[in-house]
């Protein structure tokens, strides 16, 4: 059984808030604090304590350094990565270049590679902001995301998923906030360029809070171990922990969830989007090429429905199912085709049994069946209508026997 992980971003992510829902998960604390290493030795220890967000109890993450061997400080980790958030701390921290962190993360106690998986992460966000600013790889300092802090973020993230050993890692949309961000090079709106550059193509969107929740650090983290973003997989729970933010809004908990359990082996579900509109006012005739046309546009479903519709006259609900990404298409071929002046439309879940042909050798001929599996176990197997009645012309037999016949050849 394949074990999965969710990534629940309704507050957003950053480094410090997943390696605090890991450990609110269950990763033991100790074990992080040794394969960190003399990362978190010397100058800098870490922390991890029992919050509350908006009601809801989460761990918190910290690291607490000595600037210049004075007394310990503790960072804003909420936001590690880019941006300052007006911490004063920010400016005493050294500006490394990549040579510097990878030397850094190799006095890590990670497994070979987990300190790979470091090192890529890092990269990723070097290559991010060389792009932004214009200068070679090797020349870009990484500011405030090569503080140890961040460095103790990403080494200790590269460990906790170690731990986690997920075979599958999803995360949902990712809530970015709004608003602006001071950062080591001016004031951005957020999500800051760095985060855009990092997040790709992942879904995001903006909610009520209109503040930075997503950081580049956390944009890494997502992107770099997530193999697909949406709604929570089919999966028991194990385990689940919420790993705290600094702040901690009145209305919605500052915290990122995470999930981890058994996937459950089910039938491929999929989002899709449901068009629909009545026509009463338009020749039969024409509905026949309107569904030749909708399924040659992409459409996966097209079906008519009778109805009665105002002032008691006699009408047809046309339904056509499709990609979401398909759905300006489709309305753009039912206002050209038909007579509607109006329709509808909305996504829902579409759940499918795991599909194949396969071809049945039949004294006949060859026939393909269509199979349908749940979790291995086959459910149906139906010889394709279309092969059958092809077979019948030619041996000028009905259909339904040469139906019957393939049924017999059938062996699962």
């Amino acid at each position: 059984m394949s074990r999965v992980l969710y990534f629940d971003c309704f507050s957003g992510i950053s480094g410090d808030m997943a390696l605090g829902a890991l450990l609110d998960a269950g990763l033991p604390f100790d074990d992080l604090k040794a394969a960190l290493g003399s990362l978190a030795l010397g100058d800098a220890h870490v922390h991890a304590g029992k919050v509350l967000r908006a009601g809801v109890s989460a761990t918190k993450f910290s690291v607490h350094e000595h600037p210049g061997g004075g007394a310990p400080h503790a960072h804003d980790s909420h936001d590690p990565g880019h941006h300052t958030h007006g911490s004063a701390s920010h400016a005493a921290h050294p500006h490394r270049h990549l040579s510097a962190i990878n030397k850094l993360i190799d006095t890590s106690a990670l497994s070979a590679p987990a300190r790979e998986r470091a090192k890529q992460m890092f990269h990723r966000l070097g290559e991010a902001e060389a792009a932004i600013h214009q200068m070679p790889l090797e020349k870009v300092h990484l500011h405030e995301v090569g503080a140890l802090d961040s460095i103790i973020d990403i080494v200790g993230i590269a460990f906790a998923m170690e731990w986690a050993a997920a075979d599958r890692v999803v995360c949902s949309p990712l809530n970015v906030g709004g608003g602006m961000v001071d950062s080591a090079h001016g004031r951005f709106p957020v999500p800051a360029p760095a985060t855009v550059a990092l997040l790709g193509d992942a879904p995001v969107y903006s909610g009520a809070v209109q503040k930075e929740l997503v950081t580049p650090t956390g944009a890494l983290i997502a992107t770099s171990y997530a193999s697909s973003f949406g709604p929570i997989p089919a999966m028991s729970i194990e385990r689940v922990g919420y790993g705290a933010g600094d702040r901690d809004e009145p209305t919605t908990p500052n915290v990122l969830r995470v999930m981890i359990g058994r996937a459950e082996t089910a039938a491929t579900t999929e989002r899709v989007c449901v068009i629909e509109c009545e026509i009463d006012d338009m020749n039969p005739q024409i509905f026949g090429v309107v569904m030749e046309r909708l399924y040659a546009a992409g459409a996966l479903e097209v079906f008519y429905v009778p109805v009665q519709m105002k002032k008691n006259r006699p009408g047809t609900l046309l339904s056509v199912v499709a990609p979401p990404d398909q759905r300006s298409r489709m309305t753009e071929v039912i206002f050209r085709e038909t007579t509607t002046i109006g329709l509808r439309y909305y996504d829902v879940d579409r759940e499918c049994l795991e599909r194949r042909i396969v071809p049945v050798e039949t004294p006949l001929g060859t026939v393909r069946f269509k199979i349908a599996s749940r979790g291995g176990a086959v459910i149906n197997a139906v010889p394709e209508f279309e092969d059958c009645a092809k077979l019948a012309a030619a041996h000028n037999l009905p259909v339904k026997e040469v139906q019957a016949l393939a049924v017999r050849s059938y062996k699962p």
